[in-house]
């Protein structure tokens, strides 16, 4: 056992001693002084469509993340690149000679160990880091130009299908649906916005997945119509403390409401609010009153109404999402009834909110009576249709369709007539609309996103990628939307888009 450990402690030792990065070896060019060869007669040998550097760049033998390099002609990872390196083996034993160091992206042809500078090889680089200028950000929503993989396959930059790697639609929904927030994929377009913020380092390599997940899933130069979410993931799966998972199913509101406070944690700073909070962050009064017990005289309970324990209280709460609740289904339907879906208006749902309607919450030990008024509407405003009911014993899933209008959604009619001369506009479009199909263990999700280019609607699940009508997605059940609101009136947002 101790020889085995020696054996793998030498072997790792050698590759780090040999590899070029850490200017150890390469005494051949030191020794002759002359120019490394720049061209490689072994170009053609590179098949771009075995690429993929969507996960996780670990050498595929040592496991190892030290000095991992593409072989570009099979696209397995490998340590190092001097002699007796798993790279190199790998060179000599398959006849394989085009090499990628993954992390500074220089190409190098093994076994000769020399590095190769070829224009044509840009293509490669882009799809490992692509990277975003100024101008490319401003064109994304003004642009109809499709795109063409390596397979042929035409695709539009941001309308690109999503692994579902075992049990992960939930996270890819709400993933799918953020990249299509203006101000946030912009400013995580931009790498130098967030490279060097201060964070806990779980939490700052969840940022960076994410800013990778949305460059590659706005790459106008992709390989394939399809991105991988497993980098981003395992970081979902390390900063959650392992409470989220992709291999078995999960609700898409636990993992949005953990990646907006996480995210919103990670970029907080005390110049000012993180892209977070300038994107979604809206205000609310919440009135609360406390219910006396029903067991109590009529006289008993009207005096405790008039003590101030029973009086009505304020709290000031802000928000990142809404929650809509849903109408109770009918519970027995007849033989002329029973294929009758409940629909209800979506302005029905949002009478929560208009700061009048009353609502009782019971806990264990009291009941309240609540009331909702909205002092501030976000530049996004993210809406949660509460589907899924948990009794003691199961889960169920309510099933009404929600009405609901794909532009001109005014929510100023939910506000007080102060509260709404403050805001200029109060007119949504909606931008994402995620939906939940089958029995709520075993269902399945899907997205409903805009390309502002083409003005054409998608639905997104997983790996498929259809066009659809904008009539059809309000006949379907709507679980979390995002609405935007009307550019022309809403005012400036800086996206740091530096």
């Amino acid at each position: 056992m101790d020889s085995t450990k020696t054996n793998k402690r030498a072997a790792s030792d050698r590759i780090s001693e040999s590899d070029d990065d850490n200017d150890h070896q390469n005494v051949y060019d030191k020794k002759k002084k002359v120019e490394a060869p720049r061209l490689c007669p072994y170009l053609d040998t590179i098949n771009r469509q075995f690429l993929d550097f969507d996960f996780e760049k670990l050498c595929s033998v040592s496991l190892s993340r030290i000095n991992v390099y593409a072989c570009l002609v099979c696209g397995k990872y490998f340590q190092g690149r001097g002699t007796n390196t798993y790279a190199y083996t790998h060179s000599v034993a398959e006849s394989h000679h085009v090499f990628l160091n993954l992390h500074t992206l220089k190409f190098y042809c093994l076994p000769d160990n020399y590095e190769i500078v070829d224009s044509s090889l840009d293509d490669i680089k882009y799809v490992l880091k692509p990277t975003f200028s100024k101008k490319q950000i401003m064109e994304l929503d003004t642009s109809s130009k499709r795109s063409r993989a390596i397979d042929g396959t035409m695709y539009s930059a941001g309308i690109v299908g999503m692994n579902n790697i075992k049990a992960n639609d939930y996270c890819n929904v709400i993933l799918q649906s953020l990249s299509h927030v203006i101000p946030l994929r912009n400013y995580f377009l931009r790498e130098l916005n967030y490279s060097k913020v201060k964070s806990p380092l779980k939490l700052h390599i969840l940022i960076q997945r994410f800013g990778e997940l949305m460059r590659k899933l706005w790459n106008p130069r992709n390989f394939k119509a399809h991105v991988s979410p497993h980098e981003m993931l395992q970081a979902v799966v390390l900063a959650s403390d392992k409470k989220l998972k992709f291999t078995e199913q999960g609700d898409p509101i636990d993992f949005l409401s953990f990646f907006l406070h996480t995210v919103d944690l990670a970029l907080k700073s005390k110049e000012k609010p993180s892209i977070i909070n300038r994107t979604f962050l809206g205000h609310m009064r919440i009135h609360v009153r406390k219910i006396p017990p029903l067991e109590l005289e009529e006289s008993q309970r009207s005096e405790l109404l008039n003590t101030v324990e029973y009086g009505e209280t304020i709290q000031e709460s802000p928000f990142l999402y809404l929650t809509c609740d849903l109408p109770p289904p009918p519970l027995f339907k007849d033989q002329f009834t029973e294929n009758i879906i409940p629909q209800v208006n979506l302005y029905t749902l949002l009478n929560k909110f208009n700061a009048t309607t009353e609502k009782e919450y019971k806990t264990h030990k009291e009941n309240f009576m609540k009331r909702f008024e909205i002092t501030k509407l976000p530049p996004y405003l993210i809406l949660y249709i509460k589907r899924f009911t948990k009794n003691t014993f199961f889960v169920e899933k309510n099933p009404t369709i929600v009405n609901f209008p794909i532009k001109n959604v005014d929510f100023g009619d939910i506000l007080t007539p102060e509260i709404k001369a403050k805001h200029p506009c109060t007119t949504y479009d909606l931008v994402a609309n995620i939906v939940h199909d089958g029995e709520p263990a075993q269902g399945t999700y899907r997205v409903h996103v805009l390309h502002r280019g083409s003005g054409q609607w998608y639905e997104l699940q997983d790996l498929h990628v259809t066009p659809i009508l904008p009539q059809m997605i309000t006949l379907t059940e709507a679980y979390i939307q995002i609405y935007e609101l009307r550019k022309e009136n809403s005012p400036s947002d800086n996206t740091d888009n530096k």
